[in-house]
């Protein structure tokens, strides 16, 4: 079975296992677990950024995340199918007393003038305030799309000018730096806060960070704890997310190339997939999936008409040809 249903699919490899048995650990919630602590210390310096904060996983590191910028009471804006709207079971309300309004954006894009359209400044006691942008990136509904460096660089500008902070939900910001080749520390550069992902493209099997300044990620660690979140020899699941970013990051490129081989078996223009997610409209998505799944091929449907395939860790170009045949059929 070739399974292109997410990139959270994947397992540890080889390498991976070995450095996880052989990693160093102690107790992370007394800050003992060296494994963790570099981790934390690497990520944080290649955004460019002051601190970072494990998380086990990434709905997890994006509550704390805009949390730590938006307080209970504000809201925060985002496109309207973004990951921490859609997907996170209403965590930002349920537990951080967020709440959210959306804009449309059909590639998942960040159209400044919408923006500032939805801002709402601090009136006091008649409107809600408007605490922070948050922006997706890359996109996953809208079909792992890159939000190019030029619109942060003018949302951070704009975002300045008015004082609301920028949250980057990068889940998959690895794919978007090595498609651009833009350098991690210009998007870190772009947000007063970050969340990013190590078991999707990267392989891991669990982890993510929330990256900023040492006050936040500080408030961040005492609410993960608060949460559940504290973990105690965490240093096996950190040695992973090292290991991921030795060996995994530059060969996020194949899973590009994988993806657009796919969408163009799907009758899809390769040149509309940025990354490794490929968006397959279909008068039938739930019939697709299961007749895909039949001749051996798992994909998934995102909504009634729409399927979304994932490329990833564990499909190398011979099961990429594979899928594609059996998909071409079906198209």
């Amino acid at each position: 079975m070739i399974d292109l249903r997410s990139d959270t699919v994947t397992r540890p490899t080889a390498a991976m296992r070995r450095a996880m048995a052989e990693a160093e650990v102690g107790d992370d919630v007394y800050g003992e677990d060296p494994a963790v602590t570099a981790l934390e210390e690497r990520v944080a310096g290649m955004f460019g950024h002051e601190a970072a904060l494990f998380t086990p996983t990434g709905s997890m590191a994006n509550v704390l995340a805009v949390r730590g910028v938006v307080e209970p009471g504000q809201e925060v804006l985002c496109e309207e199918r973004a990951h921490i709207a859609r997907a996170e079971l209403g965590a930002h309300g349920a537990i951080g007393g967020v709440t959210m309004r959306t804009w449309q954006s059909a590639d998942g894009r960040v159209p400044l003038e919408r923006v500032q359209d939805l801002f709402a400044p601090d009136l006091g006691v008649y409107f809600v305030a408007t605490a922070a942008v948050s922006v997706e990136n890359t996109h996953n509904f809208a079909g792992g799309t890159v939000v190019p460096i030029e619109e942060l660089r003018g949302l951070r500008a704009w975002a300045d000018e008015v004082g609301t902070a920028v949250h980057v939900d990068g889940a998959r910001l690895w794919n978007a730096h090595v498609a651009t080749g833009t350098p991690l520390e210009q998007y870190g550069a772009c947000a007063d806060v970050l969340a990013v992902c190590l078991s999707k493209g990267l392989g891991a099997p669990v982890g993510s960070l929330v990256v900023g300044r040492s006050e936040l990620v500080a408030e961040a660690r005492v609410r993960r704890k608060r949460m559940g979140g504290g973990m105690r020899q965490a240093g096996v699941l950190a040695a992973a997310g090292l290991h991921a970013l030795d060996h995994h990051v530059e060969r996020l490129a194949d899973d590009h190339v994988h993806a657009r081989l796919l969408a163009e078996a799907c009758g899809v223009d390769p040149e509309s997939v940025d990354t490794n997610i490929v968006v397959v409209p279909h008068d039938d998505a739930p019939g697709y999936v299961a007749a895909a799944a039949e001749a051996g091929v798992r994909i998934s449907a995102v909504g009634p008409r729409t399927v979304r395939l994932v490329t990833h860790l564990d499909v190398d170009r011979a099961a990429a040809d594979e899928a594609a045949a059996v998909l071409s059929k079906l198209a």
